[in-house]
């Protein structure tokens, strides 16, 4: 009790359950000490227990690394009810590489690819991917990616960051404070890295393949006349449970 007392205190508005992930993860008195330490502090749940749980299945996820949210299933939902078998999956900005993973997961038979900027969130997406034959690649955007996929892709997971550059001050400290800034700032209206997915990506898709982005509802009218001014068809979906909103486009 004096863990869910100091964690709740710490404003932890489930303290009971994550006192019960952390006395789950901790392997020594002294271990939970140290992990309960880290989190009364402000560092995020999944980075103090390694991993988060998305999609139905654990997902390693490193101190640094962006931590998927749950109202993105709503990308893996959509991709799945779209593609087919043996499709060619492209998880761009993959983070820890969960929303790729998920939707390979849905798709028996794909073809498994993720790339983003951040060498660490590579080496973490590389590890959970290797089981499911997925590859990760560390560089900005489709120029890590090899010229082979271009063409191929049926299901492009663009899951940018798209929060205004002045609106991340007012994000969660445990957001703010241990999320690469890359991860989360996306220009001054939220759509620049959207922009730059858009003017490259009906090179990348197969003729039908569909590219999948987040955004805010706010953002979502933009979005679509971003993605069709790059001669893509495309439409807003939302999924009120999870408060998400997605644009899919077609090549």
């Amino acid at each position: 009790m004096d863990l869910v007392e100091r964690l709740r205190a710490a404003g932890c508005v489930f303290a009971e359950d994550e006192a019960r992930l952390l006395r789950d993860a901790a392997a020594t008195p002294g271990e939970l000490e140290t992990m309960a330490a880290r989190r009364i502090a402000g560092e995020p749940l999944e980075h103090v227990v390694g991993w988060v749980e998305f999609a139905g299945r654990r997902w390693a996820v490193d101190p640094g690394v962006f931590v998927p949210r749950q109202r993105s299933e709503l990308l893996v939902r959509t991709a799945a009810s779209l593609g087919s078998e043996n499709a060619t999956v492209l998880d761009l900005c993959c983070g820890c590489g969960a929303l790729g993973g998920a939707t390979a997961l849905a798709l028996p038979g794909s073809r498994l690819v993720a790339a983003d900027i951040d060498p660490v969130a590579v080496a973490c997406a590389a590890r959970n991917l290797a089981p499911l034959g997925g590859t990760a690649f560390a560089g900005d955007l489709f120029s890590p990616l090899l010229p082979d996929l271009r063409g191929t892709v049926t299901v492009l997971l663009a899951n940018v960051p798209y929060v205004p550059t002045d609106a991340v001050a007012l994000m969660p400290p445990e957001a703010r404070d241990h999320e690469p800034r890359y991860a989360l700032d996306g220009g001054p209206d939220g759509l620049d890295l959207l922009r730059r997915v858009a003017a490259s990506a009906a090179g990348w898709l197969a003729p039908g393949g569909r590219l999948l982005t987040e955004t805010s509802e706010a953002q979502a009218a933009l979005a679509v006349a971003i993605l069709t001014g790059a001669g893509l068809t495309a439409h807003v979906v939302k999924d009120d449970d999870l408060g998400a909103t997605a644009v899919v486009a077609r090549r």
